[in-house]
């Protein structure tokens, strides 16, 4: 971990877009936006946690709807601005559970499991407080995140790998006791390996919506994704919408 920029620093920044290709294809990625787009609603604003190198804020900045993001990571946020339109996105850096913007939003989002990079409960709850004061009457918290895959975790096994592909190995490990998890990235390329390890804490949808009650937000809508499939007790991730009472 790097002191200033966390677990993203320039190493994983430099090569975050490329190892993360999949999840800026446009049919991943415009999904999101119009799902977004519909929450802000006609000249509404949005508020990103997290928001990176702009996967997200930056098709949703298209689409008309004024983006403020909050990052911690300034090599992330180099690669924002880099980007067609990247300067017209307003940044706070910060830790997002606790970092303050200007101002009232339509809607606040958490993507692409980033609420688990919070590693603790506390700071999790201090997330959705930070998101309920940041919202206008009648606005909405958005976060997308996995479904904690302990179904995969038989009797005496705490490791789950995700990739296994030529000169790339990852798995998680996970601590059921503690809801704490790690990601572990091995890549050998010409010969040589690279090593890194990500903390974050798993948490559950349940335990989301009682977060949610106690910064006054209350559940709106959950879905499997942003198309907005069923969610059921086979889904592997969820979508779920958090609305700011009007009144």
């Amino acid at each position: 971990m790097t002191q200033d920029d966390g677990y993203f620093g320039e190493a994983v920044a430099a090569g975050y877009d490329e190892s993360s290709a999949e999840m800026f294809a446009d049919d991943v990625v415009e999904p999101v936006a119009g799902f977004l787009a519909g929450l802000a609603g006609d000249g509404g604003r949005a508020l990103e946690f997290g928001v990176g190198t702009g996967r997200i804020a930056l098709p949703l900045a298209r689409r008309g709807v004024e983006v403020h993001g909050i990052e911690l990571s300034r090599a992330m946020l180099r690669r924002l601005r880099d980007k067609p339109g990247g300067d017209a996105i307003g940044v706070t850096v910060g830790d997002f559970a606790t970092a303050k913007v200007d101002g009232v939003f339509s809607v606040a989002y958490l993507v692409y499991n980033t609420i688990m990079n919070l590693t603790s409960q506390d700071a999790q709850v201090d997330c959705f407080r930070n998101a309920a004061e940041h919202l206008a009457p009648g606005g909405c918290f958005v976060v997308e995140v996995g479904v904690p895959d302990l179904r995969r975790l038989p009797p005496g096994q705490d490791a789950v790998p995700f990739r296994v592909d030529g000169g790339r190995l990852g798995f998680d490990l996970y601590d059921v006791a503690t809801q704490s998890m790690s990601s572990h990235h091995v890549e050998v390329v010409d010969g040589r390996g690279r090593y890194l390890e990500i903390p974050f804490r798993y948490v559950w949808p349940a335990e989301l919506d009682l977060m949610a009650r106690l910064a006054g937000l209350r559940l709106r809508e959950r879905w499997d994704g942003w198309t907005r499939e069923p969610f059921t007790g086979d889904s592997r991730q969820h979508v779920s919408v958090w609305e700011k009472p009007a009144a």
